[in-house]
C-alpha cells in the first residue's frame, strides 16, 4: 500500500516549512511536500490562508485540515468544494495564550492601571477607591476549547464567572440580554457564523451594565463597529481591548487607532502552536486512515453549523 500523502500550504514559507517538519515527525509513515501548483494528487491537506488552486489542483483529497481554529474563511470561499470534509485545530496552545490575553486586559481594568497612567501624566499623586472582584462579573460568549480554558482562568483568579453559548441559548437555558445584563465584562470568543455575524448591535451593547468593559479576540465582524463606537463615546463602555477586526489589516484611517478608550493588537491573541498542533492533526488522520467515520473525528466542521 503506497504512503498517505500529505500537503502543506502557509503563506509564509518559513512556518510552511515548520509545518511539513512537525507533521513529518508526528506522522513519519506519511510523505509530507510542501504544496506546489504541480504536485502530485494527495490523501490530505494542511493550511492556512490557502491558495485557492490547491484545491483546483488536488480533486482527490480526502479532507482538508485548517491549521487553525477558525474556518469562516474557508466555509466562505467558493472555490473549496462543498463535498470536502474541513476539520480544525481544537486549542493545540491557543486557549492558554486566549486566557492570559483576556485575564491581563480585565487584571489592567481592575487594578486602575490605564487610570493611574493618566494621572501619572498629570503628575497626580492620588489613591483611588480599591474594587471588588465581585463587582467584575465576567462573560464568556462562546464555551468552544477555548472559551472554556478562559472561563476556567477567570475562576481560578476569584472573579465571578458566566459563559453563553449557541446551545444554551437554542435551549432556553440563558437569554443574550439576561447573559449581557450580568457582565461587567464581555468576552467574545464565539465563531462566525450566519447567526453571529453583526450578533453585537447598539440595541445588545445597551444591555451590558453602563461603564462595562469589551474584549474581542474572537471575529471582528461579530460586532457592529459603528455602534461600539458609539458606546465607548457615550460612556456606556469604558474600554475595548479588541484583537480582531470586520477589515484587517485595520486600515490606516479607521478610528479605533486613535480612540482613548480602545487598545488593539494586530490578530495576536494567540497563535496556533505547531507542534501539538501537527499532533493533533496527525491522529486525527490515523483515524480517518484506519476507516473512521469523519463525522467521528474531532474537529470535524459541520456546515450547517459553520464551526
Amino acid at each position: 500500500m503506497p504512503p498517505l500523502r500529505l500537503l502543506v500550504a502557509h503563506p509564509d514559507r518559513d512556518t510552511e516549512q515548520a509545518w511539513q517538519a512537525a507533521l513529518c515527525t508526528a506522522l513519519p509513515e506519511a510523505s509530507v511536500e510542501a504544496w506546489q501548483p504541480d504536485s502530485a494528487p494527495a490523501d490530505y491537506a494542511v493550511g492556512w490562508a490557502v491558495p485557492a488552486a490547491l484545491f483546483a489542483t488536488q480533486p482527490a483529497l480526502k479532507a482538508f485540515f485548517c491549521a487553525g481554529a477558525g474556518v469562516d474563511d474557508l466555509l466562505s470561499s467558493p472555490e473549496v468544494p462543498p463535498q470536502l470534509p474541513l476539520l480544525r485545530i481544537e486549542d493545540a496552545g491557543m486557549g492558554e495564550q486566549m486566557a492570559d490575553y483576556c485575564s491581563a486586559a480585565v487584571l489592567g481594568w481592575f487594578t486602575r492601571g490605564a487610570d493611574y497612567a493618566r494621572q501619572q501624566a498629570q503628575g497626580q499623586w492620588r489613591e483611588l477607591p480599591l474594587q471588588q472582584r465581585a463587582d467584575w462579573s465576567i462573560g464568556v460568549f462562546g464555551l468552544g476549547a477555548l472559551g472554556q480554558v478562559v472561563v476556567r482562568r477567570f475562576e481560578q483568579l476569584g472573579f465571578p464567572v458566566q459563559g453563553c453559548s449557541r446551545s444554551l441559548l437554542a435551549s432556553g437555558v440563558v437569554t443574550l440580554e439576561a447573559f449581557l445584563r450580568r457582565s461587567r465584562v464581555l468576552i467574545l470568543l464565539a465563531p462566525l457564523t450566519a447567526q453571529t455575524r453583526g450578533l453585537f448591535t447598539a440595541q445588545r451593547l445597551a444591555w451590558l451594565p453602563p461603564g462595562a468593559c469589551l474584549i474581542n479576540v474572537a471575529r471582528g465582524a461579530l460586532i457592529d463597529e459603528a455602534a461600539l463606537l458609539a458606546a465607548l463615546d457615550s460612556g456606556q463602555l469604558a474600554a475595548a481591548q479588541l484583537d480582531v477586526f470586520a477589515t484587517e489589516p485595520l486600515p490606516a484611517d479607521h478610528p479605533f487607532w486613535r480612540h482613548p478608550r480602545v487598545h488593539l493588537t494586530p490578530h495576536a491573541a494567540a497563535y496556533t502552536v505547531i507542534g501539538p498542533a501537527a499532533t493533533q492533526i496527525a491522529q486525527r488522520i490515523r483515524q480517518l486512515a484506519q476507516g473512521r467515520d469523519v463525522q467521528s473525528v474531532t474537529g470535524w466542521v459541520r456546515r450547517d453549523r459553520g464551526y
